[in-house]
């Protein structure tokens, strides 16, 4: 080989720009295409929550007067109000340029703005599924994970076999069951807890906050009791499809130990499909569970979609389910931005 041809060779060997160049540029096509879809899922939850909740079968106007006698004039006039005698494509029309400002309309039954009465009940919402939710996904993420490493023995059919049970069982079912035994009382044992609500009343300072908690206690057992075999068996599921790693086996030969390949190596190749269900279930937070919130009467979002679903009030209705559906869009599309950081090979 001569000299003259030993640049020839070098320069073939140099990586082209084009590639490089391409592949800086993924991320960010990745996430407009990401973000496109969020904004397309949007529009189409504020188009579908018009049109779903006027299938209800009642006259929500009709509801509002309590069955008493109104004359025929007053309905109309009721319906003028609410905007009701206009042709639908006009309520639509005026629904979706109101909703894209912020503005769901007011509510028939409160005859408040209806982004009021959601902002009133929020933080007890987030109070009551936040707490349940950071429990939840500790719990089923640390069980999840000693499963897994320990698949096969006692305590992971144990584990396993209760995450399943109580993920089937329905949550309101175990509300009922809850406050029959803890708070109403059955046999020798007392009722120790309150049966619903948020508090007492009369309380305050600190001896508020532990009002508050007494009453959290029931419905946040409720939460985490149905919700964290959930992530309990998608953890385990992801290790256990990583532990059959090479790198795995090489840690191991490096003389670490179990513990170490466990937290260092293997869960956090695991973490993919775990940090999804984060994500939605954080989304879920802001929805709160409709039933839950209903069985203990927690003023909530989830008991107020309830309350509002029972009349119809359309605006509250419609306002509510936009908010549900907004939130777990959100947080959908940010466990996909996230994604890349966890695996670079997601945006490519």
């Amino acid at each position: 080989m001569t000299a003259d041809a030993t640049p020839a060779l070098v320069e073939k060997r140099e990586p082209a720009a084009g590639p490089r160049v391409r592949k800086g540029s993924a991320y960010p096509r990745y996430l407009a295409g990401k973000v496109a879809g969020a904004a397309v899922s949007l529009l189409a939850v504020l188009v579908t929550s018009f049109f779903l909740f006027r299938l209800i079968p009642g006259d929500p106007v009709k509801t509002m007067t309590g069955g008493r006698q109104v004359s025929a004039e007053q309905l109309a006039a009721y319906r003028r109000e609410f905007g009701l005698d206009l042709p639908l494509w006009r309520q639509f029309t005026d629904y979706c340029g109101k909703a894209l400002t912020g503005d769901f309309g007011t509510s028939y039954q409160f005859r408040a703005p209806v982004v009021d009465k959601i902002t009133e009940a929020l933080p007890n919402t987030l109070l009551l599924t936040g707490t349940a939710f950071v429990l939840y996904t500790a719990l089923g993420v640390f069980l999840g994970t000693r499963s897994a490493w320990r698949r096969g023995t006692v305590g992971d059919r144990f584990n396993t076999g209760l995450a399943l049970t109580l993920y089937s069982i329905p949550s309101f079912w175990l509300g009922l069951l809850l406050i029959i035994v803890l708070s109403v009382g059955i046999g020798p044992l007392p009722g120790m807890f309150p049966t619903g609500g948020m508090e007492s009343g009369g309380e305050e300072g600190f001896a508020y906050v532990l009002d508050v908690a007494h009453h959290l206690v029931l419905p946040v057992v409720t939460l985490v009791a149905v919700e964290y075999g959930q992530t309990l068996l998608v953890t385990r599921s992801a290790l256990l499809d990583e532990m059959g790693g090479d790198y795995l086996t090489t840690a191991r030969a490096k003389g670490l130990r179990d513990d170490l390949v466990r937290r260092r190596h293997a869960v956090p190749n695991a973490l993919l499909p775990t940090v999804t269900l984060i994500f939605i279930n954080l989304g879920r937070t802001v929805a709160g569970v409709i039933l839950v919130e209903t069985v203990f009467s927690w003023p909530g979002l989830g008991g107020l979609f309830y309350q509002a679903l029972s009349v119809p009030d359309l605006p509250l209705v419609q306002g509510l389910f936009f908010v549900f559906a907004a939130a777990v869009i959100v947080m959908n599309t940010l466990a996909d931005l996230v994604y890349p950081l966890l695996d670079p090979r997601v945006a490519r």
